[in-house]
């Protein structure tokens, strides 16, 4: 099944671009997922399980790096326009 994801970092810091940053290159760096990055938030595109491997590693390793910080995530599952 096909989803697609919309997720945004929020580090609760005053030096929160690095962090956004790094974890957009470590999410590009997944094979089978398409990314998207605007100002506001970054897509996600792929398989489920490929996109939820991906997530979960990621926001692990961000949550161990960042003392403090806030993912907000939606996900739509067989998405229509891609």
């Amino acid at each position: 099944m096909k989803v697609a994801v919309d997720i945004s970092l929020y580090p609760l810091d005053a030096n929160y671009l690095p962090p956004i940053k790094d974890v957009i290159a470590r999410l590009n760096d997944h094979e089978g997922i398409e990314t998207w990055t605007n100002a506001m938030s970054t897509q996600l595109f792929g398989e489920y399980d490929a996109v939820m491997r991906a997530l979960h590693k990621e926001i692990g390793t961000t949550f161990e790096s960042l003392p403090k910080a806030v993912f907000t995530i939606r996900i739509l599952n067989n998405p229509v326009t891609h």
